[in-house]
């Protein structure tokens, strides 16, 4: 079983566990669809490498009283983020008008109670799997860029902002043209922040080439 498998079978089980709503278990125990699965697998899993702050089949109460699940939904903090894979066929080539029309109003309603949306489709997901890791990213970042430690002295909480700005591996170089310090202080910056866990180094052994942000 891979590391993959593995962490999605206990994550899976502990929602299972942990959800007293017979609705939303319903859905649970029957299984993610495979464009939610597969989405996990190659896009958010390798970009992320965690489930952390991530519910599937989460339900939403509708302005009608009824009830709706996305597919999956990021709360870090209470946070409100909405991950929706859009199959190819029924929601595009085979979509009705009265779907159609379903489909704009549930994004409409989403929208007006605070969440942030994030439409994956599944071609996308198997023919440009780096692409949508970008954009998973950039759309963790609309969470978590507002909180910096405290602690953090002022170029610190800089650099840390600046990483989560930039959805690439950063060069010291780009830091220190950035933070308009030397060389030697942006890396004694780096490597703090390493030691802190907030950055990891992307590439280079003996001397690191590139930065990235820890997720």
């Amino acid at each position: 079983m891979s590391q993959f498998e593995q962490l999605y079978e206990e994550w899976l089980q502990m929602n299972l566990d942990h959800e007293s709503n017979p609705r939303r278990r319903e859905f649970l125990q029957k299984g993610l669809g495979h464009g939610t699965i597969e989405f996990l697998r190659s896009v958010w899993f390798p970009a992320i490498g965690n489930f952390n702050h991530l519910l599937p089949e989460w339900e939403v109460r509708d302005f009608n009283n009824g009830f709706r699940y996305l597919d999956l939904a990021y709360m870090p903090g209470g946070a409100k983020g909405g991950i929706e894979i859009q199959g190819y066929g029924p929601h595009a080539r085979d979509l009705d008008v009265r779907r159609f029309k379903d489909l704009c109003r549930r994004h409409c309603l989403l929208s007006l109670d605070s969440w942030t949306f994030l439409p994956i489709a599944y071609p996308s997901i198997v023919e440009e799997p780096k692409q949508c890791q970008q954009l998973v990213l950039a759309f963790i970042g609309k969470f978590i860029a507002t909180d910096v430690l405290s602690t953090l002295s002022w170029l610190e909480a800089e650099t840390v902002r600046f990483a989560r700005r930039l959805l690439r591996s950063i060069t010291p170089l780009e830091f220190a043209k950035h933070l308009r310090v030397s060389d030697r202080q942006t890396r004694r910056i780096l490597h703090s922040l390493v030691e802190l866990q907030i950055l990891d180094i992307a590439s280079g052994q003996e001397r690191a080439r590139t930065y990235k942000l820890r997720l």
